[in-house]
């Protein structure tokens, strides 16, 4: 007879990797972490990305302690870099690599120990419930601010071509203040509207 799971088993197998190298690395109380950090609002939120790159951190972390290499701890993001990041030259992950195994960090494992962002994902929604709905934005603000950005952009590119041609002696003018007028007109009534104005009574006269 299969001896039937325990509850920690069965919430380990139904958190996937994530919830089995938290176990296996004794970072109990991490997954609150990450929990609270994915479901944060405005600038204390990180991505799934990011937690995944916080996780990876923590192994390497535990894995130096295991291994009895404190002392490495204080290069640990430059470690952390030297093994992960798709950038670094073969000749300096050769390097880091066998740093690491001279102090007894099991390389290779660790690696397939490390964690993707989909694997967070799985592990906070199925094994945690957790969600993250992303805040309402406001579409007509930003709307209103993209279109402002763009006037004055084409107010002052304008100005300054004119003044070059004016100092060129190629256009004879006096003292000229460029303005940019963006402006929509409703074809069903007609009523005209600078863009501004528009936004800001959310429609036109015949709705």
């Amino acid at each position: 007879m299969v001896p039937a799971e325990s509850d920690d088993e069965q919430r380990r197998t139904r958190g996937g990797k994530v919830a089995r190298v938290i176990h296996q690395y004794d970072l109990e109380g991490f997954g609150v972490e990450l929990e609270r950090a994915w479901t944060a609002e405005g600038e204390d939120r990180r991505s799934l990305r990011a937690l995944a790159d916080d996780l990876n951190r923590e192994l390497l972390r535990a894995s130096i302690r295991r291994a009895d290499g404190d002392s490495l701890e204080t290069e640990l993001d430059a470690l952390y870099q030297g093994l992960a990041d798709e950038g670094v030259s073969s000749a300096d992950r050769t390097r880091i690599r066998r740093r690491l195994e001279r102090r007894g960090v099991d390389v290779d494992q660790l690696e397939s120990d490390f964690v993707s962002y989909q694997a967070v994902r799985t592990y906070l929604t199925k094994h945690r419930d957790a969600t993250y709905e992303k805040p309402e934005t406001d579409r007509l603000g930003e709307t209103k601010t993209t279109i402002e950005r763009l006037r004055s952009k084409t107010e002052t590119v304008s100005a300054n071509r004119l003044e070059r041609l004016e100092r060129a002696d190629e256009l004879a003018v006096g003292d000229l203040t460029v303005t940019v007028d963006v402006r929509a007109t409703c074809r069903e009534c007609g009523a005209q509207y600078t863009v501004t104005e528009l936004l800001e009574e959310r429609g036109c006269e015949c709705s």
